[in-house]
């Protein structure tokens, strides 16, 4: 897991408060204390696991008496119709939580499938999927935790993990008259000596100046996969290079084909289906 226990206290704390458990008036006006019940976290489709840890710390925040009891392990592939998980205790408070549960799990396992989909189709290339900063607002550590059990590898975390000169960025330096190399050149003489140069480019031109300005990292952005060959044939040997924009699972092999080291998809965790979980209850009184 990325996050500490304390982080990771934070974010369902968050989570919890949005979803204003204390004050569940329809368990509350429904169903009696003292009913006791067992469920059964259950995948309805086949998928990767991801978020178990956070799911069964969800319903530990909620009542620290329930018992979450792990049948698989983040990472295990299902396919579907299993109990990857059982509950038990007081129903109020399953039901209180099951929500905020199922948001974590299912989403998580959603990026894990999601990812693990992308790299099954690159099997047998050297390329690397690599997500990116697409994360849902306060949850980046948990997304990308996500893409990391799917199989795939994670780009920054943060804007401090690294240099990225994007389009814009040499958009605004055109104004003063700095190019492309001489834009790397400035961050390398500005940014600490710790971290590495990024620099997106459109043309292989533009790979060709990047490489030669001594960037660390060129990135291919929205080019085909035949250009995405010819570039780096050329530049490959001086740097690490990196394809983005407009990938898919349909055409992800043939770009990592092109001999890039690592492919980027926001995708993995800006428009994952979530996967099916539901929570399956078995009654009795106490």
């Amino acid at each position: 897991m990325l996050l500490t226990p304390r982080e990771l206290d934070a974010y369902i704390g968050r989570e919890l408060d949005e979803d204003s458990v204390s004050a569940d008036v329809t368990t509350s006006a429904l169903i009696p204390p003292h009913l006791q019940a067992r469920a059964s976290l259950v995948p309805q489709e086949p998928g990767i696991l991801a978020g178990l840890d956070v799911a069964s710390a969800v319903f530990q925040r909620i009542n620290p008496d329930l018992v979450f009891a792990k049948k698989l392990l983040d990472g295990d592939r299902v396919e579907g119709g299993e109990a990857i998980a059982t509950i038990s205790g007081a129903m109020t408070s399953i039901l209180t939580a099951e929500r905020t549960a199922l948001n974590f799990l299912q989403r998580m396992s959603g990026i894990a499938t999601l990812t693990d989909q992308y790299v099954k189709a690159i099997d047998g290339t050297t390329a690397s999927i690599v997500d990116t900063r697409k994360t849902v607002p306060g949850l980046r550590l948990l997304d990308k935790y996500a893409v990391s059990i799917g199989g795939g590898r994670n780009h920054r975390m943060n804007l401090t993990d690294g240099v990225l000169i994007k389009d814009n960025h040499l958009a605004a330096l055109a104004g003063e008259g700095v190019s492309l190399g001489q834009a790397i050149k400035r961050a390398r003489a500005r940014a600490p000596h710790t971290v590495k140069i990024e620099v997106e480019v459109e043309s292989i031109e533009a790979a060709l100046a990047a490489s030669a300005a001594g960037a660390d990292i060129v990135m291919l952005d929205n080019m085909s996969p035949e250009d995405m060959r010819t570039a780096v044939d050329q530049i490959a040997a001086n740097c690490i290079v990196e394809a983005s924009g407009g990938i898919t699972l349909d055409n992800v092999a043939a770009i990592a084909r092109s001999g890039v080291d690592i492919i980027s998809i926001g995708a993995l965790t800006h428009s994952p289906q979530a996967l099916d979980i539901s929570l399956e209850y078995e009654t009795r009184n106490a």
